[in-house]
């Protein structure tokens, strides 16, 4: 069991509505501070709406959510918590450079010294190893160096908590072995807590820690050894799918 007392986030009943449909039904699940949690399930089970979430910007909330000892959405949270979408958020027609400087002077309010910005700036280059690409036009990146970019984004702020959504769809093995390893390094060099979310049941074995989903439901919230153990499956695939037949066997038993 965690403790609660030294969870990242923590929610009872997190529940969201889209019109008259749940997306997500009454979640009880929490975030374990400084390591790495996982948020894994098939396309359209309700991952990036729960992102929403915790980041502050989904309508329609209800239940109790606590992050990093705030109520979520609180605003003094915007510079506490990194958030990268799906999609890129980066200028093409700027430099990797170009495009943390402007992001920098955005999240700013104080307008420090333009070479004090500098520094931030080469640091968050230098935490997703693009140094050498610091000049080059984004538009010009590869996928996984436009990740990497977002990324360096999201770290700008010194974030404690950073959220991610699917950072590593549509890359190859290879681009997703070295994000991951960079994912590890930011949560230990900058002790902050990860959340990921990814429909690749391989990524899980990466994670200290899972959180399956399916149909705005969460059906496990645990180690990814404590869930093959007790479902007594070898891979956290063959656990989720194990919990989900349970999960329809329940439901058929009730009708």
């Amino acid at each position: 069991m965690m403790n609660l007392a030294t969870a990242a986030v923590h929610a009872r009943g997190l529940t969201v509505r889209r019109g008259d449909h749940p997306v997500l039904r009454g979640l009880d699940f929490s975030v374990p501070s400084g390591r790495i949690t996982g948020l894994l399930g098939p396309s359209g089970c309700g991952k990036s709406t729960l992102m929403r979430t915790l980041v502050g910007t989904q309508a329609h909330v209800t239940g109790a959510l606590e992050v990093l000892g705030k109520p979520g959405g609180d605003p003094a949270l915007r510079s506490r918590i990194g958030y990268v979408t799906q999609a890129p958020s980066v200028y093409d027609d700027l430099t990797v450079e170009q495009n943390l400087d402007y992001f920098a002077a955005v999240l700013d309010p104080g307008r420090r010294r333009r070479a004090a910005r500098r520094e931030t700036v080469a640091a968050a280059i230098a935490d997703v190893d693009l140094g050498s690409h610091a000049g080059s036009l984004a538009g010009r990146l590869s996928g996984g160096q436009r990740s990497r970019v977002s990324l360096a984004v999201a770290l700008l702020g010194t974030p404690e908590l950073l959220v991610l959504d699917e950072p590593t769809v549509g890359l190859d093995p290879v681009l997703r072995r070295d994000l991951w390893d960079l994912f590890h390094r930011i949560a230990v060099e900058r002790a902050a807590t990860i959340l990921i979310s990814s429909h690749v049941m391989d990524e899980a074995e990466r994670c200290h820690r899972l959180l399956l989903m399916r149909q705005g439901e969460i059906l496990a919230d645990d180690t990814p050894e404590a869930l093959c153990a007790r479902t007594r499956t070898d891979t956290v695939e063959a656990a989720f799918l194990h919990l989900v037949d349970e999960a329809n066997a329940a439901q058929e038993s009730h009708r």
